[in-house]
This record gives structure tokens, sequence and C-alpha cells, in this order.
């Protein structure tokens, strides 16, 4: 016999390729459910591969409450929309300096991330730290142009490693070539692949986010253990909400233990066909796309279901 579905009390929402439509944007019809299941009294969760302060950038205009949490770094960091620290976990620096050298063949494409959140919100520069930006530029030039005021480019890379320990590290470039790359890490034993648990001796995890009609990978390469859904399952013990009690909608790899995690999931339309493949295998919904409000309606469906059953009761 299943279980029956607890109503909802969080939702969890992924922010590129699902709350943000292709033209990088929060449509009004996506605002307007995310300030409704807030006045309901869910509370709306943003849990990104973005850094806090980048993800800021799109999130302070839609006025959140400032309690709610922000999952950031793909979950290495959780902070409050008011940038309170909740949780935060560094990648040693030991464990960040062998990978510099196990990956150098693509050290081009590596960028290493450190949390320098203010009380603001805002990141200082430094936060974001290349060797070399010109292959970075060829791939990813709009985040390249919207994060310059963060970067800095120290040759070697592994001088950056001498103060802070990082948050997270990212390979970027096409497809194949990161394919490459994450082949490249998988060689040493304490790298868990994308998707697979992290052993008790493993040293780093794994994400991928893919966007073929770009040729785009981004290879997140994380704390042992570190995921959205692990955030978000530190978050609901914190908040007393059963992970059964929360609905995530996501469109990629990297949000896929997060959709596992959830009581109910929703992947978008335009997610990759291989993680439509395996929601529709897992009897998770394949909602509208993120230019056709699917998080507008998979908020819509949660207030539907739960102003019927305050009738019923």
């Amino acid at each position: 016999m299943s279980t029956p579905d607890l109503p909802i009390k969080l939702i969890a929402i992924d922010m590129d390729g699902t709350l943000l439509g292709s033209n990088g944007r929060v449509s009004q019809r996506n605002a307007a459910a995310l300030r409704s299941a807030e006045t309901a009294g869910l509370e709306i969760v943003i849990a990104t591969g973005r850094r806090h302060c980048y993800a800021m950038h799109i999130l302070r205009d839609l006025k959140l409450q400032a309690a709610n949490a922000l999952v950031s770094s793909n979950g290495t960091v959780i902070r409050t929309i008011g940038s309170e620290l909740i949780h935060r976990t560094h990648m040693p620096l030991a464990t960040a300096r062998w990978l510099c050298d196990h990956v150098s063949g693509f050290r081009s494409t590596l960028v290493l991330t450190f949390d320098t959140v203010g009380p603001d919100g805002e990141d200082s520069r430094g936060a974001l730290v290349v060797e070399d930006i010109a292959e970075l530029h060829a791939s990813i030039s709009r985040w390249v142009m919207a994060n310059e005021p963060y970067i800095s480019e120290i040759k070697p890379i592994a001088r950056a490693l001498e103060g802070d320990p990082p948050i997270q590290m990212m390979l970027c470039g096409p497809v194949a070539r990161m394919r490459e790359a994450e082949a490249r890490l998988l060689e040493h034993p304490h790298v868990t692949p994308v998707g697979v648990e992290a052993a008790p001796d493993a040293e780093i995890t794994l994400h991928r986010t893919e966007y073929p009609e770009r040729d785009l990978c981004i290879l997140d390469i994380l704390p042992a253990g570190c995921s959205k859904a692990s955030a978000l399952t530190h978050l609901a013990e914190l908040r007393g909400i059963s992970m059964r009690e929360v609905l995530a909608i996501g469109d990629n790899w990297n949000d896929v233990p997060m959709l596992g995690a959830a009581g109910q999931a929703v992947v978008m339309s335009n997610a990759p066909e291989d993680v439509q493949t395996l929601a529709r295998s897992r009897g998770w919904t394949v909602g509208a796309s993120n230019d056709e409000d699917g998080v507008a309606l998979a908020i819509e469906s949660v207030l539907a279901a739960t102003e019927k059953s305050a009738m019923v009761v």
C-alpha cells in the first residue's frame, strides 16, 4: 500500500532552466506564483548552482521573504535571502591543491569559488579565481561579463589556495571536452561520480549541468556529500519539516538528487531528454517548460490541492 502524499510545506526551485526563462528572467506569472505560495504559508527555497551573490542579482527584485533560504553553489552554502549564514561546507585546501594538479590539462577551464559574501549579500573581487579567462570567455562569455567585478586571474591558480579554502571548483566548456575532464577526475578513487552517494572515504562529489543546444557542460566539483539534496535535507530538519512535505522543481542533472529526495518532484519539459526519461522512470511529473511558466503551473497545482484539502476538512 503506497504512502499518501503529505501537504506541501516547502517548495525548492532551481533557477537556470527552471525559474528563469530562456531570456534569463523570471516571468510575471512565476513571480506572482511565488508570492501566492508565500501568502499561503509555504516556504520558497531557491536551490541553485549559482553562488549566493550571483543568484541575488536576480532574486533581489522578487522581494521574497528575507527569512526564506537560498541554497547556493549546488548545496555547499545555505543562507537566507537576507544573507544570514545557515550552513556552509568548505573544500579542504589539501584536496583543492591536488585537484588543481589532477586536472592540469583542463586548468584553462577551471574556476575556484570562495565564499566572500558580506551582510549586504555582495561578494568581493577574488570570490572567483581563474588561471586564464580566455577559454572561459569562449564558452560562457555572458557569465564572465556579469561576474567580472568578482574575478581574479592568478597564475598558477594554486597560488589562490594559500589562504581561505574554497567552497567549490568548476570546469566549464564543450560537452565532449567536459566528459574528458570528468573521466580524468574519476581516475582518482576518492572522487564520487555524478549521481552516486559518496563513500565514507570520498573527498569530492561531482555534479553535472548540461545544455546540449549550446554545447555547454558545467562540471561542479564539490566537497564530498554536498548536493542540493543534502542542503535541503539539512534545512528541512532545521525547519521541522519532513522531506515528504517538500516539492522540488528542476531541469538538469545537478537537480536529480534534490528531486529524488523530495516527496514530490517536477521536471521541466526543457530538461535534457535523458533527464526526462529518468523522471518518467521514477514517477516524477514532467511539467511545462521554463518558457511556459512551468514553475507557476506547479505551484498553482499545489495551492489548488491545498485549498481543496482545506475545504474537505
